[in-house]
């Protein structure tokens, strides 16, 4: 059973990540402005803070980015408690007909940088948790599901080997010190799932993705006598270490390519490239899907994860022209590989 404040516990750390990954992209480009910040209520239930980037007609190091916290709560319908217990045993077992009271708190990112040799990365962690309605005098009734989620992708326009061994890398030693089945599996995931069908191309080169981690036994882990993070503690302590790993992972990164030259060609793959983000995020993303369908819901900050700019050609010869860097990348985005 999850611990009856772990709702608390999450919102006190992704209130800090929130101010610490925001503080570490305006230090990286002190002269540009700053984050707008503004803190919203849902009428329904729940507060959120969104910090959101965006900087038109100037040179500054981040093109469109936002690092948004959300910490919501409400009535879940009969049919979305039997769609989830599909996934977990418990709810199945305890699930009344009616409604179920549900919180749902997380940190959700994205960073379009300006210069084409900089990665677009994207990062989402997140705890959900059903529980029994409360009874008279009770601020909370008993959890009888919960469940983490989180993500951390790359999206590069240019493939630096480099970049993206250290990027995994990081991740997978992030993994490891919970388990060494962790980062195979939801490595595996994570190419899995940003998938653009319609392409046969992957939106990026991955990282780690994983959904409805709890105690009971997880679909993307085969072995379950292997050691795993399964406790309520051992689950938030897996999450924290793979959110705390972001910065690490991207910001030597940034800091490589944030001088890169730029021209003309470059620009239009960067905008090309970021057609195809926005293709998979409109078509595919289930985060994307949930957001909009969900009662209240400010569409602006659903929509936060798209670019500023993007581009669509007709046919377009770039990335079919033999031996160039723009074909190399679409190489890699047909057929993942195993960085680390």
């Amino acid at each position: 059973m999850a611990d009856t404040a772990m709702r608390e516990r999450m919102t006190t750390y992704i209130e800090s990540m929130q101010t610490t990954i925001v503080a570490a992209l305006e230090a990286a480009d002190p002269d540009a402005p700053a984050f707008k910040r503004r803190t919203w209520d849902r009428a329904a239930g729940g507060r959120g803070v969104s910090c959101t980037f965006s900087a038109p007609g100037t040179n500054s190091l981040l093109e469109k980015a936002g690092v948004n916290i959300s910490m919501i709560h409400g009535q879940l319908p009969p049919a979305a408690i039997a769609n989830m217990a599909t996934e977990h045993a418990a709810l199945g077992r305890s699930a009344p007909t009616g409604t179920l009271p549900f919180f749902a708190g997380g940190l959700s990112l994205v960073i379009h940088p300006r210069n084409p040799s900089v990665p677009t990365v994207h990062a989402n962690y997140r705890y959900f948790e059903i529980t029994e309605p409360s009874g008279e005098g009770e601020a909370q009734g008993k959890v009888v599901a919960w469940w983490f989620g989180g993500i951390t992708d790359l999206t590069p326009n240019y493939l630096s080997e480099e970049d993206v061994v250290h990027f995994h890398a990081t991740l997978k030693a992030a993994c490891d010190a919970h388990g060494p089945e962790l980062y195979p599996a939801f490595k595996k995931s994570c190419d899995d799932y940003f998938f653009i069908k319609h392409r046969d191309e992957h939106r990026g080169v991955g990282g780690i993705r994983f959904d409805d981690l709890c105690e009971e036994p997880h679909k993307l882990l085969a072995d379950a006598s292997a050691p795993r993070p399964r406790t309520p503690d051992e689950i938030f302590a897996f999450v924290k270490t793979c959110c705390d790993a972001f910065l690490p992972s991207y910001l030597p990164i940034v800091q490589r390519r944030r001088d890169a030259p730029v021209d003309e060609r470059r620009r239009r793959w960067q905008l090309l490239r970021r057609g195809r983000y926005v293709e998979f995020n409109l078509v595919y993303d289930r985060g994307t899907k949930f957001g909009l369908a969900t009662p209240g819901v400010q569409a602006e900050n659903v929509l936060m994860s798209l670019p500023e700019t993007a581009r669509w050609e007709y046919m377009s010869e770039m990335g079919t022209e033999e031996g160039s860097e723009e074909a190399q990348m679409l190489e890699v985005l047909r057929s993942p590989r195993d960085w680390v």
